[in-house]
C-alpha cells in the first residue's frame, strides 16, 4: 500500500517522534535542550525557520506543543492503547485542543494561489508578515493532519520498549518498523518458552 504522507502529517510525525526509545530501554527526548530544538528544526526546511537559533523560551513552548499533539494523537488511536511513553501523563484532550488552536493563530496567513505548467491549481496558507512563529507552524501542521484522512491511519508501535506513533502503510502492518516487529516476535517467543519450561 505505501501510501504518501502529506507535509503536514510528516511535520506532526516528527515533532511527536522526538520521545522515542534511547535503545537502553528508556525513553530519549530530541527536545531536551534548547541545541536539540535548534537542530531539529534546522533539519526541517518545511518550519520556514531559517536561521533559527532557540533559546529556553523557544523550547518550552514547542514542548508544550509536542505534548498537545501526543496528547491527541492518544485520542486518535483509540480504541487502542496511546504509545506508554504517554500512558500516564497525557494533558486533557479539550486542554491540548486549546492548546494547538492557541499556537496556530500566533501567525496570521493569507491564502496564495499557485498553478504551475500541467498541475492543477493548489493554495497554501503563508505567513500574512514574512515568517511565520514556528509554533504556529507546529501546530497548524498538527491540526492540518488530524482533520485529515490520513489521522485514521495513525497507531501507537506496542513492540517492546518503543514509544513511536506511526503511519498504517499495510493492513496487516502492527509496528512502526521491521525492528519492532522482530523484537516483539523475540518477546513472544520468550514468553511463550517461559510458560512451557
Amino acid at each position: 500500500m505505501n501510501a504518501p504522507i502529506g507535509a503536514d502529517a510528516r511535520l506532526a510525525l516528527d515533532l511527536a517522534l522526538t520521545i522515542r526509545h534511547d535503545g537502553h530501554g528508556g525513553v530519549a527526548d530530541d527536545l531536551a535542550t534548547a541545541e536539540g530544538l535548534t537542530a531539529w528544526v534546522r533539519e526541517r526546511p518545511e518550519t520556514g525557520a531559517h536561521g533559527f537559533e532557540a533559546d529556553d523560551t523557544d523550547l518550552a513552548a514547542v514542548r508544550d506543543v509536542r505534548a498537545a499533539v501526543r496528547a491527541l494523537f492518544a485520542r486518535a488511536v483509540l480504541p487502542g492503547e496511546p504509545s506508554p511513553a504517554d500512558a500516564a501523563r497525557l494533558m486533557p484532550v479539550r486542554d491540548a485542543v486549546e492548546r494547538l488552536n492557541t499556537r496556530a493563530a500566533l501567525t496570521p496567513t493569507v491564502p496564495v494561489l499557485s498553478w504551475t505548467e500541467g498541475a492543477d491549481p493548489a493554495v497554501c496558507q503563508e505567513p500574512a508578515h514574512g515568517d511565520a512563529e514556528l509554533t504556529a507552524t507546529l501546530a497548524r501542521a498538527a491540526i492540518a493532519f488530524l482533520a485529515s484522512p490520513d489521522r485514521q491511519r495513525l497507531r501507537a508501535c506496542h513492540a517492546p520498549r518503543c514509544v513511536r506513533y506511526f503511519l498504517k502503510d499495510h493492513p496487516r502492518q502492527e509496528w512502526c518498523k521491521p525492528s519492532c516487529g522482530n523484537r516483539a516476535r523475540v518477546a513472544r517467543h520468550h514468553e511463550r518458552h517461559k510458560k512451557t519450561a
